[in-house]
This record gives structure tokens, C-alpha cells and sequence, in this order.
């Protein structure tokens, strides 16, 4: 059986993975749908809660034997996707999926499932406020952040596409809108 499909995708540092964090604690019929990735773990990450780490070969073999919903190559030889294991996992236990994934992902998602998902943009509030709290992690360098600076830009062109635009300016208030956009999605 298929539940539905909850997707939240933003430019790297909008904010989306502190709203999805919120709405899992909020909502306990949705769980998480863990990605996959080529990257290296960073710290007090962990295989098979925060990703499924796989080495690029590991990815490149499921995709040839089409073990993913949708994959992508988000930077050169960076892979991220989602396993087709991960949905069984999920609806196995009568719950909705939650991702929190790419743009490019969480739009060949919202195609392969148009009546079952919600596909919601996180937009930063503005460019300027993206590089500062990218700054402020301090996990990224200059380079890496001039390069997500302008992945993100070309990303917000994309924001048209989504289902629902929320614009995170302050953290609590787009905590109660995503809530109500959640609740009337899955209630409704």
C-alpha cells in the first residue's frame, strides 16, 4: 500500500532540515526517508539514520540494477537518492514519507508520485541571508560556499514548480506554517 509523500526540498542552508526535524517530532504517522549518499559522513552522523553512506561504486551498482526511486548527481561524483527499500520500509508501517532532499529530487519525485505527495520549497529570505548561515555553520569553506551560493540560485528558479513556497525569515513562524500546510495535506 501506498501512504503519501510529504517533500521538502530548499537551496543548501534555507533552513529545511530544522522545519522537517519539527514536523517529524509533530506528526507521528510521517518518518523520515533516509537518502543515500556518496559523501563521507561529518561528524555525529551515522549510517543508516541521518544516510545510507555508499561509496561511489555501491551507488553507481544500484543504479544499474534500478534500486532507486530517483538519484542524482548533485555535484560532480556526488551522488544523493532515494532507495525504493526505504518507501517499502516505510509504508510497511502504515506511516507517510517525509524527505528532505534536493531540488532536482524532490521534483522527479513529486512527477513519479502527482496524486499521492506534497512537494513544498523552502526559499531562503534572501541570498545575502543564505551566505550567512552558511557562514555560520562553519562545515564549509569560501570555495564551497561561493559553489552552493550559486547552486542556489539556480535552484530558486525552480520554486514555481513546487506545490507551496515557504519562505523561512524566522524559524517559528515557518514552523507553524509548515504545520498548517502538513496537517490540511495529510487530514484533509
Amino acid at each position: 500500500m501506498e501512504g503519501k509523500l510529504l517533500i521538502f526540498s530548499a537551496p543548501s542552508g534555507a533552513g529545511k532540515t530544522t522545519i522537517v526535524k519539527h514536523l517529524l517530532e509533530k506528526f507521528p504517522q510521517l518518518e523520515f526517508s533516509i537518502s543515500a549518499c556518496s559523501r563521507k559522513p561529518r561528524d555525529g552522523e551515522i549510517h543508516g539514520k541521518d544516510y545510507y553512506f555508499l561509496t561511489v561504486e555501491e551507488f553507481k551498482e544500484k543504479i544499474e540494477r534500478g534500486e532507486f526511486v530517483e538519484w542524482e548527481e548533485v555535484y560532480p561524483g556526488s551522488y544523493y537518492g532515494t532507495l525504493w527499500s526505504e518507501l517499502k520500509r516505510i509504508w510497511d508501517k502504515g506511516h507517510h514519507v517525509m524527505f528532505d532532499v534536493d531540488v532536482k529530487g524532490g521534483l522527479n519525485l513529486k512527477k513519479k508520485f502527482p496524486k499521492n505527495s506534497l512537494a513544498v520549497f523552502v526559499k531562503p529570505p534572501s541570498i545575502d541571508e543564505l551566505r550567512k548561515r552558511l557562514l555560520k555553520r562553519g562545515t564549509e569553506t569560501e570555495e564551497t560556499i561561493n559553489v552552493r551560493i550559486g547552486k542556489a540560485q539556480e535552484e530558486l528558479s525552480f520554486a514555481p514548480q513546487f506545490d507551496y513556497i515557504l519562505t523561512n525569515n524566522q524559524v517559528e513562524s515557518a514552523f507553524v506554517e509548515a504545520e498548517t500546510v502538513v496537517r490540511k495535506f495529510l487530514f484533509e
